[in-house]
């Protein structure tokens, strides 16, 4: 009983965790956009916005060529 408690906690945080990330898209001053997995954070040494693209891969961008950011809606 006890494992199958645990396993059903488990998983119930799982999709809570799951549910809470959601991807952005980054409006660049280019007019460009980038789609952005979870959301980006901050590099305050560098001022360098870290993120992950749509493919997987872990890009930094000059936040100075940021010129906004939104939710994306799935």
């Amino acid at each position: 009983m006890n494992k199958m408690m645990t396993s059903a906690m488990v998983l119930m945080m799982m999709g809570l965790l799951a549910g809470c990330t959601s991807d952005h898209i980054m409006h660049m001053r280019d007019g460009s956009t980038v789609v952005v997995e979870g959301k980006p954070h901050l590099d305050n040494a560098t001022k360098m916005l870290i993120y992950t693209d749509a493919t997987g891969r872990t890009q930094a961008v000059n936040l100075d060529e940021v010129q906004g950011m939104s939710r994306l809606k799935n």
